[in-house]
């Protein structure tokens, strides 16, 4: 993502409740008031309601994993509808008589669990599933269950903690998701943290003279007439906040790199111009970063460019960012870095962004001595020097308004640099790094993992550079 000073693009809720059968209610009164936790014969407990995360304790759901989420979507950007069908395929962590999933402001139609219909019960984003005691087999500890959401209405833009809006947003010729910390609820039911990481089928059904644009591979378009349906899919694993659909009036392009790498950009056709040439350098900037940071981790890459305004900022989501308007080079670099770090390697929790967002803008401070013979020393003075990287350590920002904040990007860039100098050896320092995206390639990976990695691949204990530069609340000495 980028929304500060030096990459910035920068630019609560419908309470429906869902119609239940008698019969239903009375499976939720039941569950709602039994010691033991079972829905009607439904053995095992309900999965948490909240994964406790530092700054959104409340996104994310205990009690299963999901593996894959296939999307299927009628969108009417004009009249602002949205109709939803979400099929997931997720596995029990627990023996579950009633699991949560996160959705925001649309209305549940239906829900059913490996085909029998599911008692739905809703608590603001929290959608409570009671599964039919005819599948209580399905739902114990390991086994593989499957769960059918319809759901309808009007997506909703959801404004974070720092003021930045995100979800549904809408555009000038149509709309756009952007998820990074908690909008992909806006659109889609599901386990709403970056810890729970899954494949994706995406198709999107739109009015006819639209194009839709998601993360992936292009897997088919086809009409109707009147409308288009737009199949894209993503082998690899991808957190909920990655996910984007792009909609209205785009100048598409598509080719493959040398690697085999599926390259597809999307331009609105008002900045469509203005974008090409910055565009045809996302294989260049590919093959840089991955003779840096190691292998590409995913099969397709790209971009999609809105116009001016529409976004607001740029966010990296997986295999194609979104940018506010065409990007220069500096932007396209610090985006594309977070296909490794970010997106392949996910933050654990909110309280790890420092890992996106310190080792992207590292990456464009890379770039900048490589290709324009800007010293390294001096960008990183530059950033000592702004006090605005000194407001709260990198690892510990105080609130969840805080987690995009100049220290989690200038100062998180200026651990990274404290890193190399530790190793003093530039083939030693990137071959740590690509053993860093080698390691949690398609994972989680924590702050502490990232330390204790660092001092096994050096063998040198570094407590005191994690303490002053990582945790430190003061600037050091300059000599430091």
């Amino acid at each position: 993502m980028s929304r500060i000073a030096g990459v910035d693009q920068r630019p609560a809720s419908e309470r429906t409740p869902v119609r239940r059968t008698a019969r239903a209610a009375a499976l939720v009164l039941l569950v709602l008031t039994t010691s033991t936790g079972c829905t009607g014969g439904v053995e095992g407990s309900p999965g948490a309601a909240g994964l406790r995360d530092p700054y959104f304790p409340k996104l994310g759901n205990g009690g299963y994993d999901v593996t894959h989420y296939d999307l299927v979507l009628d969108v009417d950007p004009a009249a602002h509808r949205l109709s939803g069908t979400a099929t997931i395929t997720a596995r029990a962590t627990q023996d579950l008589s009633a699991f949560n999933l996160d959705l925001d402001g649309l209305t549940v139609r239906s829900a059913t669990v490996e085909g029998r219909p599911a008692a739905v019960n809703r608590a603001g984003h929290e959608l409570t599933l009671r599964p039919d005691a005819g599948v209580a087999d399905r739902l114990r500890k390991g086994r593989t269950f499957r769960t059918v959401v319809r759901y309808s209405g009007s997506p909703k833009t959801i404004t974070d903690p720092d003021g930045s809006k995100e979800g549904w947003l809408r555009t000038a010729d149509g709309s756009v998701a952007l998820g990074e910390p908690t909008g992909s609820m806006a659109w889609f039911p599901g386990n709403n943290h970056p810890s729970d990481k899954a494949s994706y089928d995406i198709a999107v059904t739109v009015p006819a003279g639209l194009t839709a644009v998601s993360n992936g591979e292009p897997a088919s378009r086809r009409g109707s007439g009147t409308t288009t349906t737009f199949r894209w899919h993503v082998p690899e694993p991808m957190a909920s906040y990655l996910a984007t659909v792009a909609i209205g009036r785009f100048d598409t392009k598509s080719s493959t790199t040398a690697d085999g790498i599926e390259v597809f950009t999307a331009a609105d056709t008002t900045v469509a111009k203005d974008s090409a040439r910055i565009l045809a350098r996302v294989p260049e900037v590919v093959k840089w970063e991955v003779e840096r940071f190691g292998p590409y981790p995913f099969s397709a890459t790209g971009a999609i460019v809105e116009r001016h305004g529409d976004a607001g900022y740029a966010l990296e989501t997986q295999n194609r960012p979104v940018f506010a308007g065409p990007p220069d080079a500096g932007l396209l670099v610090h985006e594309m870095a977070h296909q490794w770090f970010g997106d392949s390697v996910t933050p654990e929790s909110w309280r790890d962004m420092w890992l996106n967002e310190g080792l992207a803008t590292y990456a464009e401070w890379l770039w900048e001595a490589d290709k324009e013979g800007v010293p390294i020393q001096d960008l990183f003075d530059a950033a000592f020097e702004d006090d605005d990287n000194w407001a709260f350590p990198p690892a510990d920002p105080p609130t969840a308004a805080d987690i995009s904040q100049a220290p989690v990007y200038g100062r998180g860039a200026m651990v990274v640099h404290k890193v190399r100098q530790a190793v003093d050896d530039d083939r030693r320092f990137f071959a740590l790094v690509r053993g860093w995206t080698k390691a949690h390639r398609h994972g989680n990976a924590t702050t502490a993992d990232f330390t204790a990695y660092v001092e096994k691949a050096t063998g040198k204990d570094l407590t005191e550079l994690w303490d002053t530069w990582l945790y430190g609340r003061s600037r050091p000495a300059p000599k430091d």
